[in-house]
């Protein structure tokens, strides 16, 4: 075989494989085409995947990569990047008392639209952290999510006098995640700071956090069926990988799911999320929804009153989160073994299409036990 005709086989060879990688990637889910992008875009030096870290008077300020917004990316779709949090070089005991996240442009650094502000996740290692304070029979009790700053929640602090404790050296993982809803035409590089407040104070009352967030139940032999029964408070999931659990008896629930268009409301149990042993007194609560939520509220199926009720402001002219109302307080709000709780979320879709939805909660109980543990050091 000669040298010409071998290079026309490689040449064909490469030109199919360019074709076929192509073809696989414009098949690709949004999420997955930004993954791939990102890769290539730090592999071909495009991009310098390293975070700028500043960390003083109390504030660890971290600024993220780049991330190339080039259409639309919906929530859990965008570019994103994760960095570790080492607070202190030693062990002693800092409080966390607030997490804030910004957009910004990627050259000037200036301050962008929050509305290029997916997820930013802060994530710690149950096994480290309960160890450290001999807390062992909390590891694996629940999944180890600190909190969610997210669209609309950009900024969140606990009642002063509150915190989280945490020994200096331990490592926190934080993932942030770019939005864009409304930019098709996009062509911009922006970036995130994540900034974590800090105490080094010595008398704070420790916090644990508790996740709670709306499941509710599809038909696993058929998910995307439609129309869905009202009277079975069944959903249509957006996807049946992620967000979606089994609730021990065989029926699948999903924690995303798609909202048609009008008004509607749905409420989910969460006493198995809460895990209440006795009683628990709330301080804060950070809450994570979608566009088109309206109100959040935690429940009291027992005495029929609303804990607390979150107020969500949606954009008036297109679509986005403008506030999300924090639940916040130090004189705290008693929940109990005995009762029932519940999510429920209100939603109105104004546009012609079907959206996405999720209704979570991250709660703040004060943490008795660790206290008495805190206070005997």
């Amino acid at each position: 075989m000669t040298k010409s005709k071998i290079y026309k086989i490689l040449g064909v060879l490469i030109l199919l494989s360019l074709i076929g990688g192509g073809i696989f990637y414009w098949q690709l889910p949004n999420r997955h085409k930004a993954i791939v992008k990102s890769f290539l875009f730090e592999k071909l030096g495009i991009v310098n995947p390293n975070w700028k870290v500043e960390n003083k008077q109390e504030v660890y300020k971290m600024i993220s990569p780049e991330f190339y917004i080039d259409g639309i990316y919906k929530s859990m779709e965008g570019p994103k990047s994760s960095n570790y949090v080492q607070l202190s070089q030693d062990s002693t005991i800092l409080w966390l008392t607030g997490f804030h996240v910004k957009a910004l442009d990627a050259k000037t650094l200036k301050l962008a639209s929050k509305d290029f502000i997916c997820h930013t996740n802060v994530d710690f290692n149950d096994v480290n952290y309960y160890s450290a304070f001999h807390l062992e029979k909390r590891i694996g009790t629940q999944y180890p999510r600190l909190t969610s700053l997210s669209h609309g929640m950009e900024d969140f602090s606990f009642p002063e006098g509150y915190g989280v404790p945490m020994k200096g050296n331990e490592l926190l993982y934080v993932t942030t995640e770019s939005l864009n809803h409304n930019l098709p035409n996009a062509n911009l590089w922006i970036r995130h700071e994540v900034d974590i407040n800090y105490s080094k104070a010595k008398h704070l009352k420790p916090l644990m956090s508790r996740t709670a967030f709306i499941m509710l139940p599809y038909d696993k032999f058929d998910p995307y069926k439609q129309p869905i029964d009202p009277g079975t408070n069944q959903c249509i999931p957006v996807e049946t990988k992620n967000h979606s659990y089994d609730d021990g008896k065989g029926n699948m629930r999903s924690g995303h799911w798609v909202v048609p268009t009008g008004k509607y409301t749905y409420r989910s149990e969460i006493n198995q999320q809460l895990q209440i042993q006795d009683s628990l007194r709330l301080h804060a609560a950070a809450i994570h929804v979608h566009p088109f939520a309206t109100q959040i509220s935690l429940y009291d199926k027992t005495t029929r009153k609303n804990i607390f009720s979150s107020k969500i402001v949606n954009h008036s002219k297109n679509i986005g989160l403008t506030s999300i109302e924090p639940f916040s307080s130090a004189e705290g709000i008693w929940l109990y073994k005995n009762h029932e709780y519940e999510i429920v979320l209100e939603v109105n879709n104004t546009t012609t299409t079907p959206q996405d939805m999720m209704g979570s909660m991250f709660l703040f109980f004060y943490d008795k036990e660790l206290d008495n543990i805190l206070q005997k050091n």
